[in-house]
């Protein structure tokens, strides 16, 4: 069942795959990166991991976000073009 305020605009609920790596900004721009930019570090404790995550957020362009954004229309029609086949294989 919807949330009352979705019923009460009457948006359409759509259904989605329960994981789709494809439409989600933080699987398909963000992840990816971070993962670049942390390889092959070793952390001696979760505060150095913390540490070095927040200076990586905080250093990010604010262009990173509004490309990822931004890319999220042509992912969606692709996705509604394959009828809701992976995006990327």
């Amino acid at each position: 069942m919807p949330p009352k305020w979705l019923q009460r605009y009457g948006w359409e609920i759509l259904p989605h795959p329960a994981h789709s790596p494809d439409l989600a900004p933080s699987d398909f721009h963000l992840f990816g990166p971070l993962k670049r930019h942390l390889g092959g570090m070793a952390f001696e404790t979760e505060d150095d991991l913390i540490s070095k995550l927040r200076n990586w957020f905080d250093n990010l362009d604010v262009d990173f976000f509004r490309v990822g954004i931004n890319s999220l229309l042509s992912r969606w029609q692709k996705c509604i073009d394959l009828h809701g086949d992976y995006v990327e294989k």
